[in-house]
This record gives structure tokens, C-alpha cells and sequence, in this order.
């Protein structure tokens, strides 16, 4: 199938153009879930995560921090630069993700043709692609001008209910361009505020090299134009992180057999946004929090999520129905180009994802990136996924259907990581924050061998 990209460049103008409206019932989840960025300046702690943010922010962009990448330094900014295409079509540039030989076998029949046009699999897919982009891009818009000015699109005031999410927590919008010396509106600064790191830091590392479509290009770029203009484009949330862990999660739940690696390269995907100088550790920690609230959400057929009419998507009324049809279409498309079982021709992988020891080390990293806690409270103990957000063990559950929802819920409170982060308040939202995924589906991969 081919056709227009409904979701390529429109929808990449959507996720970073200014949006009107009052906020929907997702958004405002959504930016009640990231509103503890905005309260960070109130306390010690706070203001020393806000620090770090900025220090580990610059030290990973230049390589003076060294992270276990899952490519030398010099490659991986290479592989960062090809990432600033958003593939929202279908999910081309992620689908490495499925390993050389499945990766390749979907590439040839979803691919970008050019900036403008893309094939598909099939509608199927392609539809169930489009709806949840669309649902987690509008929430992610959505908090970029929220926390930047308190606005729906750079200039529209929020919602009385919204302006109440930053009343009640005593927070301040353009935490990040106040914080680090560019204020909204300041020589060099965002517009709006949150200034981005390429406006902020004291250096920013030019990566040069082809892109997505193999054209000459660099950070520059696609940071401050002609091919992508960020510099009044708010930072907070990461909309590509966002993309990034919508997508993946989609091609993990599609292809169970490649889930841990695909939630390796959706980690990859984001900690490549701080290789660019495009966004900050904070950011990338938000985009990947919302978009596993929102996939959870979707999952679980919430009815505040299902049958939406969005911008660029089919609605969508049965969201495990689309899942189990776009599978269906899936494994026949993939399994006739590899002439074997998806499980046999998954373990086809000679590329950077084949390293299941550097796939772990690297996704460790960038669960906190070492930021200080924040909420001292939750550090040390174990929150119970069950009771806070139920819905998310149909991250699980929807790859791995031999198990119950409860037993995928045990699951992800058995591998939390480390808790006390700025977004781990002790809400329902803030728990996905330390939801380790890569450890939570080898454990629920093994438990369903064994049945």
C-alpha cells in the first residue's frame, strides 16, 4: 500500500506547531503527570536535580560523559543524526529494532519513499500506527506550551482546570529557560520559553554527516533550520522521545520476540535527542513516562482514549482488536520474507541491538541518568504497580497474553528501578517513570516459556 504521508511532515508540523483548543481529558492527565518538573525550583533537591539536568545534559551531548552506547561515540552521533526524521508512517527507522533479518523484511514494505510519501504493510497497521501517534503527539504538544508559558499553543491561555495543575503544586512555567539563563523571550531564547540545550549550553558538538535520506546535513540543521526549526519550539516534553517509545512499544507488542530489544532502541531513540543538543535528560525522561501512560491507556481499552476523533488517524473503538489484526498482518507479511517462524528468523541479528549485556547496561543508564532524587519518600521502597496503575501490566499482557493482568503488574514491581525521581511524586503517572521494561519482559518471556 502506498499513499501520502498523513502522518509524515503533516504531522511532524503538528508535534512542533502551535495548537489551539482546550485541553482534552488525556492531556490533562498527561500534564498533571509532568507538572513536578515545574515545582523542581522549590526545594533543595529540586534545584539540585535541576543542575544535574543541565550538567549531564551538556557532558552526554559532547561525549565528555561516556555512556555504554550501543555504538562508538562517533557513530552513535551519526545514528542520532539519521534519527531526526520522524518516521511516523510507519515506523521505518525503528524497525531495526526487529533485527537484521525481520527489521529488513519490514523496511521493504514500510518505508519512506520521500520526506512526503510512505508505504505501509497494511491498513491495518498503518491505522493503528496513526491512532496512537496521534494520541500520544497531542499530549506531548500539549505540555510543551503548557510548561513553557501556561498556554495552549505560545499565546492562547490555558484552561482555569489547567492553570490549576501549576497553582496546586505552587510551579512556574519555563522552569528550564529561567533555570539555565535563557528566559522565554531573552536574546537567544525560546519565544515561549523552555529553551532547548543547543540554546542554553555553553557548547554544543556539531555532528555532520547524511541524514535519513542520506542528504549532507547536521545538528545544526535540524535544530535551528532549514530542515527542522526548534529554536521556539519548547523543549519539555520530547516529543521525538514520545514517538520514539509509542513506536517501539507498538513493534514490541506486534513482535514479542524482539520486545527487550525494541524497548532498547526506543531508549536509543530518546538518549539520541540529547546527542543532538536537542533536548535535555529531563525531557527524555518525560516523553518516554507519557508515552508508556498513554500506550498502557490505549492498551487497556480505556474509554477516555478509544474512539477519539484525532487529527490524522482513523478512530479507533476496540484498541486490542486493532492490536491483534495489525499482529495478525504482521507475521504473515514477515514470516513469507523470511520463509521461516517469526521466532527463528527474531533470532537473526547481527546489528548494534544483538548484545543482549549492552542492550541491558545501556537502557539501565538511561532510567535516570544518574539524576539526584527528588522524592526521598519513594527511593527506597517498592510501589506497588497494581494498586497505582493497573493498566500498565497491559504493556505485558499485550505481547505475552499467557499472563494476567495481575501477574504482569507483580512483574513490574518486581524490576522497578530506582524510585525518588522528579517525576515519581507517588501518583499513578509518576510510577511509569521507573518502570523498567527491558527487565520486566525477560521475566515475563520466561514465565510464558514455561507454560
Amino acid at each position: 500500500m502506498t499513499g501520502r504521508t498523513l502522518l509524515g511532515i503533516a504531522t511532524l508540523c503538528f508535534l512542533f506547531s502551535q495548537q489551539s483548543g482546550a485541553q482534552s481529558v488525556t492531556n490533562m492527565a498527561v500534564l498533571k503527570g509532568l507538572a513536578p518538573v515545574a515545582a523542581l525550583s522549590n526545594t533543595a533537591e529540586g534545584k539540585a536535580a535541576l543542575a544535574a539536568n543541565y550538567t549531564v545534559t551538556g557532558g552526554i551531548q559532547t561525549g565528555t560523559i561516556r555512556q555504554p552506547t550501543l555504538l562508538p561515540f562517533t557513530d552513535q552521533q551519526q545514528q542520532a543524526l539519521r534519527d531526526a526524521f520522524i518516521t511516523y508512517g510507519n515506523l521505518a527507522e525503528l524497525a531495526d529494532g526487529l533485527g537484521t533479518t525481520l527489521g529488513a523484511a519490514y523496511q521493504a514494505r514500510a518505508h519512506y519513499i520521500d520526506r512526503e510519501h510512505f508505504t505501509s504493510i497494511s491498513q491495518s497497521v498503518a491505522g493503528l500506527i496513526a491512532y496512537a501517534n496521534a494520541t500520544t503527539a497531542s499530549d506531548s504538544n500539549a505540555g510543551k506550551y503548557f510548561f513553557a508559558n501556561a498556554t495552549t499553543d505560545g499565546k492562547t491561555p490555558v484552561s482555569a482546570e489547567a492553570e490549576a495543575v501549576l497553582k496546586d503544586i505552587n510551579g512556574f512555567p519555563d522552569i528550564f529557560g529561567t533555570s539555565y539563563g535563557r528566559p522565554a523571550g531573552t536574546a537567544g531564547a525560546d519565544a515561549y520559553g523552555d529553551s532547548r540545550p543547543f540554546q542554553t549550553e555553553l557548547s554544543i558538538s556539531p555532528i555532520v554527516g547524511p541524514d535519513y535520506f542520506n542528504v549532507p546535513a547536521s545538528n545544526a540543521v535540524y535544530n535551528r533550520g532549514p530542515i527542522m526549526n526548534l529554536i521556539d519550539s519548547p523543549s519539555y516534553p520530547s516529543g521525538h522521545t514520545t514517538y520514539g517509545y509509542t513506536g517501539s512499544l507498538l513493534l514490541a507488542v506486534l513482535m514479542p520476540d524482539r520486545y527487550q530489544q525494541l524497548i532498547t532502541r526506543a531508549a536509543e531513540y530518546g538518549n539520541n535527542r540529547i546527542i543532538m543538543g536537542a533536548h535535555y535528560a529531563m525531557d527524555v525522561m518525560a516523553g518516554r513516562t507519557l508515552a508508556l501512560y498513554d500506550l498502557a491507556h490505549l492498551l487497556a481499552n480505556d474509554p477516555v482514549y478509544v474512539g477519539r476523533s484525532l487529527r490524522y488517524a482513523p478512530a479507533i473503538k476496540d484498541f486490542q482488536a486493532a492490536v491483534k489484526a495489525a499482529r495478525a498482518d504482521v507475521t504473515a507479511a514477515l514470516q513469507s520474507a523470511c520463509g521461516n517462524t517469526i521466532e527463528v528468523c527474531a533470532r537473526e541479528d547481527t546489528g548494534r541491538l544483538s548484545n543482549s549485556a549492552a542492550n541491558e547496561a545501556f537502557y539501565a543508564v538511561t532510567q535516570t541518568y544518574n539524576l539526584p532524587v527528588v522524592y526521598s519518600k519513594n527511593a527506597g521502597i517498592v510501589e506497588d504497580v497494581f494498586k497505582l496503575a493497573p493498566e500498565a501490566g497491559y504493556l505485558l499482557t499485550a505481547a505475552f497474553p499467557s499472563l494476567s493482568l495481575e501477574q504482569a503488574d507483580q512483574i513490574l514491581t518486581e524490576t522497578e528501578g530506582p524510585g525518588g525521581g522528579f517525576l515519581d511524586d507517588g501518583s499513578p503517572f509518576g510510577v511509569y517513570s521507573r518502570l523498567n521494561f527491558y527487565k520486566a519482559a525477560g521475566m515475563a518471556a520466561a514465565i510464558s516459556l514455561r507454560r
